[in-house]
């Protein structure tokens, strides 16, 4: 007798959300103000913006790696569970 195996129609790619797969936006870069204090306030802005947009798209990242990660495990639990 032979055991057919079968693995899941569900590619693991598919598994990732599309908004990951989307360009993370780069904040505006900042303009000069109408006095230096204004300028040193816009920069300090910037700053912080761009430093959340890095970590949104690290986040991204890194979720996708664990969303493949996990797939790639279902898939290999499949397999063992249908060897005899």
């Amino acid at each position: 007798m032979s055991t057919s195996v079968f693995a899941p129609t569900t590619s693991c790619s598919s598994l990732v959300p599309t908004e990951y797969r989307e360009r993370t936006e780069h904040s505006p870069a900042p303009e000069k103000g109408a006095d230096p204090l204004d300028t040193l306030k816009s920069w300090i802005n910037f700053g912080v913006s761009q430093t959340a947009k890095v970590e949104e798209s690290d986040d991204k990242r890194i979720a996708s790696i664990e969303i493949i990660e996990r797939c790639e495990e279902r898939d290999r639990e499949a397999i063992k569970r249908a060897a005899p």
